[in-house]
C-alpha cells in the first residue's frame, strides 16, 4: 500500500485530515496550526458566554415553561458541548494530538453527537414554529406538546449517538508522515472506501441537506403567512427569518460543498498535490466558518425574543448591575412597546411561545 493509499483508507471526518500529508506540504500545516489555533480560541470563548447565558436563563428563569423553552435549552447544550471539543483540536493543530487514544474517542465523538445535534433541533424548532404560526389553530390546545417537544430531543440525542458509533469505535491516536501524532478513524481493513464515504455521506446529510431543506420550506410558508396578515408589525419577524436562513447558509453551505468535493476525491487515485493543498486550504477555512454557527445560535433564536431579554434584565437586577426600579421601568416598556395590536399577531410572532 502506498502512502496515497494508506492516508484515503484511515482519515476521518474530523479533524479532516490534510489529504497532503503523502506530498508533506509544510505551508498547510503552518496555516492550519496559526489559523485554527486562533479562530478556535476566538469561537470558543464568545460561544461559551453566549450559550452559558442561555442554559443559565432557561434552567433557573424560564424553568422550560414552553415548548420553545425545551428547544432552546437542548440547543444551547448542543452547542455548548461541541465548542468543548474545540480546545483539544486546536491543540492538536498545533502540537499534534496528546491526550491518548480514550480521549480522542470521546471528543471525536462528542463532536459528531453535537455538530448533528445541533442540525437537528434547529430542523425541530422550524416545524415548531412552522406549526405554532401556519397552523395555530391545530396546536394551541396540544396540552402534550411540551412532552412532544421533551420526547423529540431525547430521540435526537439518542440518533446522533448512534450515528456517532463509528467515532467512538473506530478512532485511534497514530504516527502520520510528519511525524506528528494524530486523532482519526481507522477503518477495517476489508472495507475499502464505504464506510469512509457512508461517514462523510451521513454528515452531509444529516449536518446539511435535511436541516436546509426543511427550514427553506417551513420559512418560506411562515413568510408567506406573515406578508398575509395585517394589524400588527411582521417587517421584524420577517427580518429574523431572513437572518435566520442566511446565516446558516454562509455558515454551512461553504464547508458542505469542499466536504462534498473531498469526498468525491476519495476514489481518484491521480490527484495532485497541488490540488490537495488547495483543497486543504479550503477545508480548514470553510470548517472553521461553520463553527461560527455555534456562536451566532443564541444571538439568532434566544437574545432577540422579549421574554429572553426579560429574563436577562432579572439576572443583572439578581447580580447588582442594575436595580428593581430600573428592571421595572424597563418591563413596563417593554411590555407597552410589544403588546400585539391584534390577536392575529399573537399567533403570528416568529418567536410564539
Amino acid at each position: 500500500m502506498t502512502e496515497y493509499e494508506y492516508y484515503l483508507d484511515n482519515s476521518t471526518s474530523f479533524p479532516f485530515s490534510l489529504s497532503s500529508e503523502f506530498c508533506e506540504n509544510a505551508k498547510v500545516g503552518e496555516f492550519e496550526e496559526i489559523f485554527r489555533l486562533s479562530f478556535y480560541s476566538v469561537i470558543f470563548v464568545t460561544g461559551l458566554l453566549g450559550n452559558s447565558l442561555v442554559i443559565v436563563t432557561y434552567a433557573y428563569y424560564e424553568k422550560l415553561k414552553t415548548v420553545t423553552d425545551v428547544y432552546m435549552m437542548n440547543l444551547g447544550i448542543a452547542d455548548l458541548l461541541f465548542l468543548c471539543t474545540l480546545p483539544f483540536w486546536a491543540v492538536d493543530a498545533y502540537t499534534g494530538w496528546i491526550f491518548g487514544t480514550y480521549m480522542c474517542r470521546i471528543v471525536n465523538g462528542a463532536y459528531t453527537v453535537n455538530l448533528y445535534s445541533c442540525m437537528l433541533i434547529l430542523t425541530s424548532v422550524s416545524i415548531n414554529r412552522f406549526r405554532a404560526i401556519v397552523q395555530a389553530t391545530k396546536t394551541l390546545n396540544n396540552k402534550h406538546k411540551k412532552i412532544c417537544s421533551a420526547l423529540t430531543c431525547v430521540g435526537i440525542w439518542v440518533f446522533t449517538i448512534i450515528l456517532a458509533l463509528p467515532e467512538f469505535i473506530l478512532s485511534k491516536t497514530k504516527i502520520g508522515v510528519l511525524n506528528k501524532t494524530t486523532c482519526k478513524m481507522e477503518y477495517p481493513p476489508n472495507s475499502g472506501n464505504i464506510i469512509k464515504m457512508g461517514v462523510r455521506i451521513t454528515q452531509m446529510v444529516v449536518g446539511f441537506l435535511i436541516p436546509f431543506i426543511t427550514m427553506s420550506i417551513c420559512y418560506s410558508i411562515i413568510a408567506k403567512t406573515l406578508l398575509q396578515a395585517k394589524g400588527f408589525q411582521k417587517h421584524k419577524s420577517l427580518k429574523i427569518i431572513i437572518a435566520v436562513v442566511a446565516v446558516f447558509v454562509i455558515c454551512e453551505l461553504p464547508f458542505n460543498i469542499i466536504l462534498l468535493m473531498q469526498t468525491l476525491q476519495i476514489n481518484n487515485e491521480e490527484t495532485s498535490c497541488e490540488y490537495s493543498a488547495n483543497l486543504d486550504y479550503a477545508i480548514i477555512v470553510t470548517e472553521s466558518i461553520a463553527f461560527v454557527h455555534c456562536c451566532l445560535n443564541p444571538i439568532l433564536y434566544v437574545f432577540l425574543g422579549v421574554k429572553f431579554r426579560n429574563s436577562f434584565l432579572k439576572i443583572l437586577k439578581d447580580i447588582g448591575c442594575i436595580s428593581q426600579k430600573q428592571l421595572a421601568g424597563y418591563l413596563k416598556t417593554e411590555c407597552e412597546t410589544s403588546r400585539p395590536i391584534s390577536k392575529v399577531s399573537e399567533t403570528t410572532s416568529i418567536y410564539p411561545l
